[in-house]
């Protein structure tokens, strides 16, 4: 158990006024000190000292509502692709609901202040204050239950199987992305793209 001391030890909080000369960097070392945005500016600092050393692998862990927001399209992939994310790890649920933009089916903006009864009698699934037509269920599942039935997905494999037909497949192994990830480029000594 701590003294007082040890528990006013931290940063005096005692922001300077913005003044719209800031920097992005001084915006967020001198006004985000608390609360979400006191963990953004952590993770803002763990980005800038840390993630963009040269020999450093970054992993991505996804839980949560990410993709029905269309996170997958907008930041995940050109994350991936860019080579700032070396692995990821994805709840099923994120994988499913990022089909449903990949096989061209409708996602909308909605709101969470609605009765959910209103909207089942309506067909209308949300997922806080994103809305689409129970039909992206059923063709979503639809499509991953053609896709299972495919020969290639009647054999077993085993994970070590996988990952060397991956390596030397002519795509690379990432989520959705035709171009090599940075292990594979460091491995190849492929210079990135772009």
């Amino acid at each position: 158990m701590g003294s007082r001391k040890d528990y006013l030890r931290g940063q005096r909080i005692d922001p300077r006024p913005i003044t719209g000369r800031e920097s992005v960097a001084e915006l967020v070392d001198n006004a985000f000190l608390a609360y979400n945005a006191g963990r953004l500016s952590e993770a803002c600092r763990l980005y800038a000292e840390r993630m963009l050393e040269d020999d450093v692998t970054v992993g991505m862990s996804l839980t949560g509502a990410m993709t029905p927001a269309g996170l997958g399209m907008s930041t995940i992939i050109p994350l991936l692709e860019a080579g700032f994310v070396d692995w990821m790890v994805s709840t099923g649920a994120n994988l499913y609901h990022d089909a449903h933009f990949g096989i061209g089916l409708e996602m909308h903006r909605g709101t969470p202040f609605i009765d959910d009864v209103e909207l089942r009698e309506e067909g209308v699934v949300r997922i806080y204050d994103i809305f689409f037509d129970y039909d992206v269920l059923l063709s979503t599942d639809r499509f991953v239950r053609e896709v299972s039935a495919r020969p290639e997905f009647q054999r077993p494999t085993s994970r070590s199987a996988r990952r060397r037909s991956d390596c030397r497949a002519s795509r690379c192994c990432r989520w959705r992305t035709a171009a090599p990830c940075r292990s594979t480029r460091r491995r190849r000594a492929i210079p990135p793209s772009g």
